[in-house]
């Protein structure tokens, strides 16, 4: 019901600022969104406030292809943040997005990176409204590399029905609840 998670927002936020007084505790992160449109994506912050300016000097360490950026055990992630990414609470805030129309549960993740980066045969996941989760966070999380993101978000845009998105959306709370990494 609404009043429990308006409780769990209010606990976040809490131990956010405990974690980093004088840090804000909401992140906003511009995203690309359907038609290539930008907007601003919602989460509670779980970084350091300087991480994007850190980026570039822990760029040696990333796993992923670039424009992808990922490091295990990632340095600028505080305490507080390695919990709401492992439980994908950090995630929470994007309700607003939904309710704004510029999410919805199900869909391809808005990427960070803006749509002049995608080829021409990547540009179909941007045909669709962008989701909360979507077909690569059941298979591979965290680790999977932009190309094969984008093959699973067009597999699931040329099969995508409301039986579809039931299974990924529960698939999705099942891996949560195992805590198997960040969406």
């Amino acid at each position: 019901s609404a009043p429990v998670w308006v409780l769990v927002i209010i606990f976040i936020w809490v131990a956010i600022k405990l974690d980093s007084p004088g840090d804000p505790a909401f992140f906003l992160q511009e995203r690309t969104g359907k038609n290539g449109r930008r907007f601003g994506m919602y989460k509670f912050r779980t970084m350091v406030t300087n991480a994007e300016e850190l980026k570039m000097q822990y760029a040696h360490l990333n796993e992923l292809h670039w424009p992808d950026f990922k490091i295990s055990n990632d340095p600028r992630i505080t305490r507080v943040g390695k919990f709401l990414r492992k439980t994908s609470l950090d995630e929470l805030p994007q309700l607003i997005n939904i309710l704004k129309g510029e999410m919805s549960f199900v869909g391809p993740r808005p990427t960070s990176f803006s749509p002049e980066t995608y080829e021409l045969w990547q540009t179909e996941r941007l045909d669709v409204t962008p989701g909360l989760t979507g077909l690569w966070q059941i298979i591979g999380r965290g680790s999977t590399e932009f190309d094969e993101r984008l093959r699973l978000d067009i597999a699931y845009i040329n099969k995508r029905c409301l039986k579809l998105d039931f299974e990924i959306f529960i698939r999705t709370l099942m891996a949560v609840f195992q805590q198997k990494g960040a969406v």
